[in-house]
């Protein structure tokens, strides 16, 4: 008798244990088969640059990537194993790859012959024509680390390879892009003795400058060549743009702001690279142009208006207005968070599809009190129609909506200088090809 209870009483445990672990464990698998469903029906499941790879036969899993994932809902466990869930928002932090106890995890760019957003590169970031590299998001790998690994990298390369003499009107690197990749290039090549100049269509800070203030950055501790290393975890992007404009000043820095490149094309023993103000002869060019290019417009009327902008530097300037926020990415949730918090104002966002899904987990975490609490008003499935001096004219799943405005602000991503490059020879992944070749 004493044995039966001894048995039931553990068999009792043994129920009330397992069986809510099964059903949490049911429903985790649900939820995510579900959200795998959604992220594929709407494109969001592959990622734009460097991403986890998941070896399937290693994968136990146990979550523990998809918990060490500081931006949520990259990764999700469908039928027992780990899976891409939302690509769009994977960074190439590293830190899934980290956590995985079985080691089953590698971060990279996956089959490059198959993409055609990926140049075709050696393993020195040499492209099919010889002389041009690119370095930093340009090639896939996104983190400032990885641009200021890359920007050395291929100028020390150039650098072992140089048998010509110094020259006054040939300059040995010409560096396009002056963000954190340029920024390295250029420091290498200093350290180097190597004649180089850097040019930039905004000023220095690359994609940095498009974020909106105060905005965090996250890295790693990396080592800018003849500065040092940035040790922090995050920093703000005011930090950021104070150490660019320190290593200028320092090291006077060669560099022209205000210049677009517009080709570049083959000459005798050295390559011209043009832009919209002038002509460059240089025997090498680093390309560090990042992928977002320059700002993606929404090509409706109205939108050559002043109030009209693709970038917002301040907040604190804007109070007291009526303001629409165009977007769902980072950078237009953290502008609409920003100005919400000025004096007076009253913001809208509004955003294409139904719901938010690329954006970091603290991010949405706060967008969403702040839309509980009607400091932003979202409007989904939405776009911009016109734009008036007063006003603006959104098309919704209920139809026009007119909203009164003083100022526009348009995160709508930047317009990739993919086709730049393809005018310049350079050829990517999808064509399958590294013939040499010069434009």
């Amino acid at each position: 008798m004493e044995s039966i209870i001894i048995w039931s009483a553990t068999l009792f445990l043994f129920l009330l244990i397992v069986i809510p672990s099964f059903l949490k464990f049911r429903r985790q698998q649900k939820q995510g088969a579900a959200q795998k469903k959604e992220a594929v029906h709407l494109g969001i499941d592959r990622p734009m640059a460097q991403y986890p790879h998941i070896d399937q036969l290693r994968c136990i899993g146990c979550g523990a990537c998809v918990a060490a994932c500081p931006e949520g809902g990259v990764l999700g466990i469908v039928s027992g194993k780990a899976t891409i869930i939302n690509g769009l928002k994977c960074v190439g932090h590293g830190l899934c790859a980290q956590a995985c106890p079985v080691e089953g995890i590698t971060i990279g760019l996956g089959d490059v012959r198959k993409r055609d957003d990926i140049p075709v590169m050696n393993e020195f970031n040499e492209t099919n024509i010889p002389g041009i590299y690119i370095a930093g998001e340009l090639g896939g790998l996104a983190l400032i680390r990885n641009a200021v690994t890359q920007g050395r990298m291929v100028v020390e390369k150039i650098a072992q390879i140089t048998e010509h003499p110094a020259s006054d009107q040939i300059r040995e690197i010409l560096i396009v892009g002056a963000g954190p990749a340029g920024l390295s290039a250029a420091l290498t090549a200093h350290h180097n003795h190597l004649s180089y100049l850097l040019i930039d269509q905004q000023e220095a800070g690359g994609t940095i400058l498009q974020y909106p203030r105060k905005k965090i950055v996250m890295t790693r501790p990396v080592e800018l060549p003849l500065f040092g290393w940035l040790n922090k975890s995050e920093y703000s992007k005011e930090e950021l743009l104070a150490i660019w404009k320190e290593i200028n000043s320092r090291f006077e820095i060669p560099l022209k702001t205000g210049e677009k490149l517009e080709n570049i094309t083959g000459q005798s023993q050295h390559f011209l690279v043009q832009t919209s103000k002038a002509n460059y002869p240089a025997r090498n060019v680093v390309l560090a142009l990042g992928r977002r290019g320059t700002p993606r417009k929404l090509n409706v009327p109205g939108e050559q208006l002043p109030k009209v902008m693709y970038k917002l530097l301040d907040a604190e300037s804007y109070q007291n207005e009526h303001l629409l926020v165009v977007g769902g990415g980072d950078s237009a949730i953290e502008a609409a968070m920003g100005l919400a918090r000025q004096k007076g104002n009253t913001v809208t966002l509004s955003y294409r599809k139904e719901k938010f899904f690329r954006i970091k987990s603290r991010n949405d975490k706060r967008i969403n009190e702040m839309i509980n609490a009607n400091m932003v008003r979202v409007i989904f499935n939405s776009g911009v129609s016109e734009i008036i001096e007063k006003s603006v004219l959104l098309t919704t799943s209920q139809g026009p909506l007119s909203i009164s405005n003083d100022y526009v602000f348009i995160f709508a991503g930047g317009e990739p200088p993919f086709d730049l490059l393809k005018k310049i020879g350079i050829r990517f992944g999808a064509e399958n090809s590294l013939t040499p070749q010069v434009s």
